[in-house]
């Protein structure tokens, strides 16, 4: 993932087998063109089917589609690649090699990877989806938007169409990035969708090890930030950590408790990264940490809202997938804002030129 050192394989296999705490493991197909499916096949090997949950991520094609550099390899749904015909054979094939991979013969949750606009749209997508559902290859399904910030309007407009199907989402969500994940979670509650919150950690900050940007490796994807981003957070966290003593609860703690206090979130994934550097903390031990977040969320609603005050981050960057801002051709992580998309804001009292745009200076 491009995220502080690299741990070795030994190491990571220890690290993401279920057990002492941690039953559920994710990953993806995309990451590492398959490498990732393998570790956690051999992480997985040996154990009881019934011991842990797996959750897999398909929807990039990097068997047939090209890598374009740091955008990746492109959704199965490019017209480049195939038709609409062809999108749930693809789904299939494309599911039973990740399944293979990681030795398992089902997913637990199986979502659809970072889609398009074609992806949040399409009855064959989920036609698609839902068929694995059918084959027994996975128990449930859902949509994944992501990398980066945004697609709100594309997830509510997809759970409107799609949601009967859905089972789960998987948003960006943390104390100091509410925005704009909260702005989807009462379609996700009224479609009874759950979700898997995931950047818990914001960036490393809630493991509390990270304090300087200089402590990032030259390749570290966190160096793409805005400049002054670790002492802001730094400083944020400071203002909010007595709110976690009090609970006795460390900053990832208090982050993870916070954000299963959000409507629909039901699940939450940090991201596990051994920092550089004299005063970075082994990643075992916030394995452990991340094990020992309390099942139900001990903060109040003061608290809650404490914390709200302090990591209200409303546009503070440009966001991804529909924008009343975008210009130009659409692209694979960002299109324009059709009339389908205003009405779906507007039924959800979401004003796109407010809320949706990156604050002005």
């Amino acid at each position: 993932m491009r995220f502080g050192v690299p741990v070795g394989r030994e190491r990571l296999g220890r690290l993401l087998r279920p057990g002492d705490g941690i039953t559920t493991v994710l990953t993806a197909d995309v990451y590492g063109a398959g490498e990732a499916d393998r570790d956690v096949g051999t992480a997985l090997r040996g154990l009881d089917r019934d011991s842990y949950r797996l959750v897999g991520m398909v929807g990039h094609d990097f068997t047939s589609g090209e890598r374009a550099g740091a955008k990746g390899y492109p959704r199965f749904t490019d017209p480049q690649l195939r038709g609409p015909g062809d999108y749930a054979g693809y789904l299939r094939r494309a599911t039973e090699a990740s399944l293979e991979r990681c030795g398992a013969d089902r997913f637990d949750v199986l979502l659809l990877h970072n889609p398009d606009h074609t992806g949040y749209s399409s009855p064959a997508v989920w036609d698609g989806m839902s068929a694995l559902r059918d084959a027994g290859l996975a128990d449930a399904i859902g949509v994944a938007p992501g990398p980066a910030n945004g697609f709100t309007l594309d997830v509510i407009s997809c759970l409107e169409r799609f949601g009967e199907r859905i089972d789960w989402a998987m948003l960006i969500l943390n104390p100091f990035e509410p925005w704009p994940g909260r702005l989807a979670l009462p379609a996700c509650r009224r479609a009874d969708v759950r979700v898997i919150a995931r950047v818990v950690d914001y960036g490393g900050i809630f493991w509390d090890d990270v304090t300087d940007e200089s402590q990032f490796p030259e390749h570290d994807h966190r160096r793409f930030r805005p400049a002054g981003w670790v002492e802001q957070a730094r400083r944020k966290l400071d203002r909010i950590r007595p709110i976690g003593d009090r609970h006795g609860l460390t900053p990832l703690q208090l982050a993870a408790a916070w954000t299963l206090a959000q409507p629909a979130v039901a699940c939450v994934a940090p991201t596990l990264i051994q920092e550089d550097g004299d005063g970075a903390r082994p990643v075992e031990e916030k394995r452990a940490e991340l094990a020992a977040v309390p099942a139900v969320a001990p903060l109040t609603a003061d608290d809650v809202a404490a914390i709200d005050a302090v990591g209200d981050n409303t546009g503070c960057m440009a966001l991804k997938g529909a924008s009343p801002v975008h210009e130009g051709e659409p692209r694979a992580d960002a299109w324009p804002l059709d009339d389908d998309l205003r009405s779906t804001a507007e039924r959800w009292g979401i004003a796109p030129e407010r809320d949706l745009v990156m604050a002005a200076g």
